[in-house]
């Protein structure tokens, strides 16, 4: 059959596959992005099916969803499983970019006349090559599980290939599966598909839905006996149960539909068989072609000249109409994902605590929101593990989505502004350096605001004053109901109520990006007003006001057990090596002074690190020394491209140097005073 007439006979199916693959290259080429002026990097797992059931078997194990999934992934693991029982797998028919790739490398060996190999689908190699997809099923479930991430995205050549191979992959397992794409898809007619893809492997499974939902269900009832069996033999038993059930039957009673046969008009020409991707003997079917690997991709309907086959219900459908049915399903299902998705979303983290002594019926639920920095379930933990301390706290659910949290309390031992109060960070955010050669104090000028629960939120607040181009040199935030936000500024500079309220109440963050395009973030602060009077403070008191200081002083082990190096050293010559830098006061950079200060405490001699505001008001990193240490040896420590980094006596690692240092500093002798 020609490619023409393949396309005009089976049009819907080529349509979606073309318009997915498409769609894909639009947003993840972020041509989508500078259209619509969205900066965020597109998430090449958005829509996958596969991560959202993996999410799910998750949460069933642990009680809380892998990083960074989404409700709309978790509804298409859904959707997926559904239209498989119900139907059939149409989303290896008419979605998968993979699926697509493959059937194109299929054309593409034709076109070079490069000779297939032939697998029967009853050869023992055909059986032997179909348990490695289970065997992957089982890795996969069983790593995500256990380590609350992805693990389908170390190895998925999908994803490898739209992250450009540096997104979440281990390389080596990237770059074999991506071979296995490309030289089995030249070689062996769906090759992936059909051997390699777990995906594929579920949904062969949920074919065989009746017998999956009796493992299930018999490991449940062994659990309420006492028999309670790790859920590890029941993914085991599964993707087992699976294996063993398309090699040996191979052929799933279909639920609803499937490809239809009119007998009195095949004419068994054979052309259906050589159409179908995955090599099925449609021609030898009675009434309804029952297999296994079917995707009601619709081209042995396409092929067929006597109008002999056709998806239905029925034995014989007479109406046309039916051959559009499952893109029509595809489009469908896709869009009530896409909607649920929207809609619903499941905590990323359920946790409780001390429930055994509470009447469960007095507790009380809270929610705040949004609280940005909760946004996966690292951070979700990281925010479990405050919560729990505070005294009558006993669960939170996190919904990172929505940056929503949701706090179970008791009320006759806490309050909810005394939960507010204790999560709360206060937050400092500099907007701009004053110069302390022009400018002798900064006033301060004291506002409230409402809606501002998370140290990110103040961090926006700040980026919008550092557009606003006034002489405003930095925020503070302290929690009050409603909360207290500090502006320093100019003494110069003025900024009415009617001002403030404009700038808070902004709808948007709209911040220019280094690529010349605009990052538009969604704010909803409540202005509530400005507090009387000002005040000033010297300009040398605020920017040490400011910073954030690093101390680290260090212990050794000697003689006579471990002591204070400063106690070894006292009395003895000691001095201070110093950096004058700016950046020393960024983020980033005092992120990665722990891993410094850990690299060069191992030295002899070095007795503390220290990042401070010195006299010269400027940023500075301190290092106290004595012999035997010298300040050639510490340039020599600070400017290694990799640094010695100690997380117990037993696991010391040499890691990459975090942070570099073009101009040396200089040493002075050390002054008690200081």
């Amino acid at each position: 059959m020609s490619k023409k007439s393949s396309f005009s006979k089976n049009w819907p199916r080529y349509i979606l596959q073309w318009g997915v693959l498409a769609a894909l290259v639009f947003v993840l080429s972020g041509l989508a992005g500078l259209i619509f002026g969205r900066t965020e990097p597109a998430d090449p797992e958005a829509f996958c099916p596969f991560g959202g059931l993996e999410a799910l078997a998750t949460y069933g194990v642990r009680g809380s969803l892998p990083c960074s999934m989404s409700s709309l992934q978790i509804m298409m693991g859904i959707v997926l499983a559904a239209a498989v029982i119900l139907f059939s797998k149409l989303f290896c028919g008419y979605l998968c970019p993979v699926g697509t790739v493959e059937d194109l490398l299929g054309k593409l060996r034709r076109v070079l006349r490069i000779k297939a190999i032939p697998i029967s689908g009853k050869s023992v190699a055909d059986k032997c090559l179909r348990i490695v997809k289970y065997g992957l099923v089982f890795w996969l479930f069983y790593m995500t599980a256990t380590s609350s991430e992805l693990f389908c995205k170390r190895l998925d050549p999908y994803y490898a290939v739209a992250t450009g191979f540096k997104g979440e992959i281990v390389l080596w397992m990237s770059i074999v599966t991506f071979v296995l794409v490309v030289l089995g898809g030249l070689l062996i007619d769906r090759f992936w598909c059909k051997y390699i893809c777990p995906l594929g492997a579920i949904s062969n499974s949920l074919k065989f839905w009746a017998w999956m939902a009796g493992i299930g269900i018999v490991w449940l009832v062994l659990g309420k006996i006492g028999l309670s069996i790790s859920w590890i033999w029941l993914l085991g038993a599964l993707c087992l149960a699976g294996y063993l059930l398309e090699i040996i039957c191979g052929k799933p009673k279909l639920f609803l539909l499937g490809i239809t046969k009119d007998a009195d008009k095949c004419t068994v020409c054979g052309l259906c068989n050589k159409a179908c991707p995955y090599g099925i003997d449609v021609a030898s079917a009675k009434q309804r072609v029952n297999c296994v690997d079917c995707t009601l991709c619709g081209e042995c309907v396409g092929a067929c000249p006597h109008g002999a086959l056709l998806p239905g219900v029925c034995k014989k459908p007479k109406c046309g109409f039916w051959k559009f049915v499952p893109a029509i399903l595809t489009v469908v299902l896709l869009c009530l994902g896409f909607w649920i998705g929207s809609k619903v979303e499941l905590p990323t983290i359920d946790e409780s605590w001390d429930m055994e002594n509470v009447d469960a019926a007095s507790l009380k639920t809270m929610e705040m929101m949004p609280l940005r920095s909760v946004k996966c379930f690292s951070s979700s933990m990281a925010f479990k593990g405050k919560v729990s301390q505070i005294k009558g706290t006993h669960g939170v659910k996190t919904f990172v989505g929505k940056h929503r949290v949701v706090i179970t309390y008791d009320p006759s031992v806490v309050s909810e502004e005394q939960i507010q109060e204790a999560v709360f960070v206060p937050t400092k955010f500099r907007v701009n350096n004053p110069d302390p050669a022009s400018v002798e104090q900064v006033k301060i000028v004291t506002i409230r605001t409402e809606d501002m629960p998370d140290r990110m939120d103040l961090n926006n607040f700040g980026m919008q004053l550092r557009l606003s181009g006034k002489k405003i040199y930095g925020i503070e935030s302290e929690f009050a109901c409603p909360l207290i936000v500090r502006v320093f500024m100019d003494p110069e500079e003025e900024a009415d109520q009617d001002w403030f309220k404009e700038i808070v109440e902004k709808k948007a963050l709209e911040m220019p990006t280094a690529k010349g395009d605009v990052k538009v973030t969604p704010l909803a602060f409540r202005f509530v007003k400005m507090e009387k009077g000002e005040e000033f403070m010297p300009v040398a008191d605020y920017i040490k006001h400011m910073f954030t200081p690093f101390k680290a002083e260090y212990n050794g082990r000697y003689e006579d057990g471990i002591k204070k190096r400063s106690e070894v050293y006292e009395g003895k010559p000691q001095y201070i090596f110093e950096i004058e830098n700016q950046n020393f006061e960024k983020p980033i950079v005092q992120r990665y002074l722990p891993f410094l200060s850990n690299h060069i405490s191992r030295e002899e001699g070095v007795i503390g690190m220290y990042c401070v505001i010195n006299d010269r008001l400027v940023p500075a990193i301190q290092i106290r020394y004595a012999a035997p240490c010298t300040e050639d040896k510490l340039w020599e420590l600070m400017t290694m491209d990799t640094w010695t980094i100690t997380y117990s006596a037993d696991n010391v690692k040499e890691e990459p140097a975090k942070l570099s240092f073009d101009k040396r500093g200089v040493s002075r002798p050390y002054a008690a005073t200081e």
